[in-house]
């Protein structure tokens, strides 16, 4: 049985049953099929796979197969994905056609971005042009990356959501900016490729649901691991910035459709309209996980600071692909905090700390 709750490959399988016909009997290559949106992309390729006959088969390629299948079990011994040891930037090229390459290696890690900034570029760039470049030997037809929000910089103050032609740009004279400007760079490369096959860009924001890191920087994972602690709900500042959050399988059909239907050399913002404050979040998680806990907020509004936000428009992707978001926040909280209590349960009579979530 797959990880993942059956109800989520449900809906994925439901709203992209339209989609799966041309991929019967393809080959699909991910890079970051490991990761956040790999696990729910791949999870949800061997479903419809299965559900839907296709006879599809998958390479996935990662630094480490066996760590990995140690975190899946459950994904290990299946006859149409196979897992191949390799660094994204340096990868031998497997042989054969393979008619979709999926490009979600290279996390948004915060951690990485201060201490390491040279290696989170470097995997950014040279992993895309790696990957690109497979993709072109290997006669691929279609190719996604997911790419990030960060590449508009800073939103306005005045500009509740960001559309895709928002002409805004990181500081590229800022260290900060690494993981944005990286993201930026990796775009044009895909242009550049885009008569050679179909490339589809998937500016993802800020997401919640099962295999979400719970002791990263996303404000969401703290939030549900400190309530499932008991509290206290720790802010990192003041509460005001404001973030939205689609779910996760919502995410997986959002990717989907655009690489199967998006428009080549085309950006899609992926991600939820509903902005929440950063102090709203923590008390919805709090109703949700733990009723009563304390939230704390590390320092008090400084009145003359503008709110910050990271909010997408997603009328692009509604009007053109027909996607829409169908989780409220309140139940993408709960499913996630459901699933990890889930996995908990085999330490039955253990406490819930926060190393442990």
């Amino acid at each position: 049985m797959s990880e993942l709750p059956l109800q989520d490959l449900d809906h994925i399988c439901e709203k992209t049953a339209h989609l799966w016909e041309e991929a019967r009997g393809r080959r699909f290559f991910f890079t970051g099929g490991t990761g956040f949106f790999g696990v729910w992309l791949l999870e949800s390729f061997l479903e419809a796979n299965r559900r839907f006959s296709l006879g599809a088969q998958a390479l996935v390629l990662t630094r480490d197969p066996g760590e990995f299948l140690v975190r899946c079990p459950h994904l290990e011994g299946i006859s149409c994905v196979r897992f191949e040891k390799g660094d994204v930037r340096t990868f031998q090229f497997p042989a054969g056609q393979f008619d979709y390459v999926v490009h979600a290696a290279t996390q948004a890690s915060a951690k990485q971005s201060k201490e390491q900034p040279l290696e989170m570029l470097s995997t950014i760039l040279e992993g895309t042009s790696r990957t690109l470049a497979f993709a072109k030997s290997c006669g691929a037809r279609k190719f996604l990356l997911t790419s990030s929000g960060a590449v508009y910089g800073p939103q306005p103050p005045d500009i509740s959501h960001l559309d895709e032609d928002f002409k805004g740009a990181p500081d590229c004279l800022d260290p900060a900016s690494v993981y944005a400007e990286g993201k930026r760079a990796a775009e044009l490369m895909c242009a550049l490729y885009s008569n050679s096959f179909e490339v589809k860009i998937a500016r993802c924001f800020a997401f919640v649901g099962p295999h979400l890191p719970l002791d990263k920087h996303f404000a969401i994972g703290n939030f549900i691991r400190d309530a499932m602690a008991g509290g206290p709900i720790l802010v990192n500042g003041d509460g005001t910035p404001k973030r939205s959050y689609l779910y996760a399988s919502d995410l997986a059909i959002w990717l989907w459709t655009i690489l199967f239907r998006g428009k080549s050399n085309r950006a899609y913002n992926v991600g939820s309209e509903n902005a929440v404050s950063i102090q709203e979040l923590a008390d919805t998680v709090r109703t949700v996980v733990q009723p009563g806990a304390e939230i704390k907020i590390s320092r008090p509004r400084n009145p003359v600071e503008p709110i910050r936000q990271y909010v997408p428009s997603v009328r692009r992707a509604q009007g053109e692909l027909g996607v829409q978001e169908h989780m409220s926040l309140e139940n993408a909280i709960q499913r996630t905090f459901n699933w990890y209590m889930s996995r908990i349960k085999d330490n039955a009579g253990a406490p819930i700390s926060r190393m442990q979530v």
